[in-house]
């Protein structure tokens, strides 16, 4: 099974979901899918190789062309212009798709890699963790994802700490995906990232549970949202001081207090339930 762990908002508390989960079961896959700012592996501590570069094909323009303009036409990210007698490049808007080259109809362009960022890998007794890393400044993640993704073993289970929010990095994560986790706080700042994610999730057609994160703070209007939408609830992890004192050193609190790993344990049997049962 492939769990995404999302959620619409940072700082819910989705990647010590997805960390903690994973130290609970006995052999995952976890993969990091939050390219700009991975940080599963603080919690972790998986001693990591380089294991490739991304890179995504840059349009080359070569003496083929009549400059007829069919490239810049069909680009919708304004990265290749023509002007007359020239065709200017932009790398640092192009997303690599290449369909400038495929609607040229000279011939005249061809394509050259342009790394992006790279894919690190390492692996426990139970863990096999990769995680990607988009280079400062580069304007597009879901080439890393993409590959990324190429890396899933379907006979395991699988974990994808996603990014944040319901952007092009989410979409790309959480597609082909078995289960949604979504984890969220009961705030009305969580509640309306919450139901901005349900809706893409809803599009999807993927199913889905919560993680109610602090749930000792805030109201009750996460549950009963969640009661309305036919959504369950599969766990709530309680506000404690002790927990977010182990986050601030990098220890997941299910290696410091008893019952936890059970209760993640629990949660796993419940996202298999689930998934066979909740279908949008």
């Amino acid at each position: 099974m492939v769990i995404a762990i999302a959620s619409g908002k940072g700082g819910t508390g989705k990647t010590t979901v997805a960390v903690n989960l994973a130290l609970s079961l006995a052999d995952v896959q976890f993969i990091d899918a939050d390219v700009e700012e991975p940080n599963a592996n603080l919690f972790l501590k998986v001693d990591l190789q380089k294991l490739e570069d991304v890179a995504i094909p840059i349009p080359q323009v070569n003496a083929n062309c009549s400059f007829c303009g069919r490239c810049a036409e069909f680009c919708q990210y304004n990265a290749i212009v023509v002007i007359p007698n020239k065709v200017i490049v932009f790398p640092e808007l192009c997303h690599g798709c290449g369909g400038c080259k495929l609607v040229c109809p000279n011939n005249a362009i061809a394509e050259q890699p342009h790394i992006i960022g790279y894919i690190e890998y390492g692996k426990t007794d139970t863990i096999e963790f990769y995680h990607g890393v988009l280079q400062p400044g580069k304007p597009s993640a879901t080439p890393i994802i993409r590959q990324l993704k190429r890396k899933i073993d379907p006979t395991r289970t699988v974990i994808i700490d996603v990014a944040p929010g319901i952007g092009c990095t989410v979409i790309e994560s959480l597609r082909g995906v078995d289960f949604c986790l979504l984890v969220t706080e009961p705030t009305p700042f969580g509640l309306y990232d919450l139901d901005l994610t349900v809706n893409v999730i809803k599009q999807l057609h993927i199913p889905c549970g919560v993680v109610i994160n602090r749930s000792t703070i805030g109201d009750d209007r996460v549950q009963h949202y969640c009661e309305a939408h036919n959504i369950p609830v599969l766990l709530e992890i309680p506000y404690d001081d002790r927990i977010a004192q182990l986050y601030s050193q990098g220890i997941p609190f299910v290696s410091q207090f008893d019952g936890w790993r059970d209760k993640f344990r629990s949660l796993f049997d419940k996202i298999n339930e689930a998934a066979h049962h909740n279908k949008w």
